[in-house]
């Protein structure tokens, strides 16, 4: 659809409750899905903050979009062969961390905040040693998201209610565990305290995961095709 934003079609607006590190296709077309989903018929009303991990990236376009995206989904549903789209309008709003870094730490001030969500390539839950709380952002995702902790647990002065629920979506063995690991190395490194590792290891939770679903790259050979298809 040309200049798909919120003016020109019918969206809702959600509570930012889940931070999401990633803006790509498979995050847009598993996990805000399913989001999406969550709200249509659970009234979950789950709003997403998501971040771009890396210098380069689309948040800006998703911006420009205010968050909206149309999902096209083809399968097997009741034995038979479908093709579905939908506009997509959980995220609520992007933040590129590497020009707006006030705005990404400004996310841990949020008390209605619950979940992390993640999917920043096999490579993405690593160490970087160069790291330092102070900077603007951090090179490495986990590093990223312990300064973005750090800050949460400082606001919130510790407080049990506030810890999230971590969701790596990385193609590796143990994300969540690998993923809490670094973190724990970032704060000796950065000399966070007990208190801080107490928190995180008693008030958030870091899953594991498997993920199961196929989201192919944009079909640019059949775009045309597709367009004139969803065209509203």
């Amino acid at each position: 659809m040309k200049n798909l934003n919120r003016s020109a079609v019918k969206a809702n607006t959600y509570t930012e409750r889940i931070i999401q590190f990633g803006e790509g296709n498979f995050l847009r077309a598993f996990a805000n899905w399913m989001i999406h989903e969550m709200n249509k018929q659970a009234n979950f009303d789950g709003g997403v903050v998501a971040v771009q991990p890396i210098n380069q990236g689309l948040i800006k376009m998703l911006n420009d979009q205010d968050g909206l995206y149309t999902l096209y989904l083809n399968g097997i549903k009741n034995g038979k062969a479908i093709s579905e789209h939908e506009i997509i309008d959980c995220i609520q709003r992007g933040i590129n961390p590497y020009e707006n870094h006030t705005d990404y730490l400004a996310v841990a001030e949020n008390p209605d905040l619950r979940f992390m969500i993640s999917n920043t390539t096999e490579a993405g839950i690593s160490y970087n040693a160069d790291d330092r709380l102070e900077d603007a952002p951090q090179s490495s995702f986990p590093g990223k998201l312990t300064a973005l902790l750090y800050k949460r647990f400082q606001t919130f002065g510790g407080a049990s209610d506030k810890g999230l629920i971590l969701i790596p979506c990385e193609l590796i063995d143990h994300n969540g565990e690998n993923l809490k690991r670094i973190i724990l190395q970032y704060a000796d490194d950065w000399k966070l305290g007990d208190e801080f590792v107490e928190w995180i290891n008693d008030d958030n939770i870091f899953c594991n995961t498997l993920v199961d679903r196929i989201v192919p790259g944009y079909p640019r050979d059949k775009m045309d095709a597709i367009t004139c298809r969803i065209r509203v």
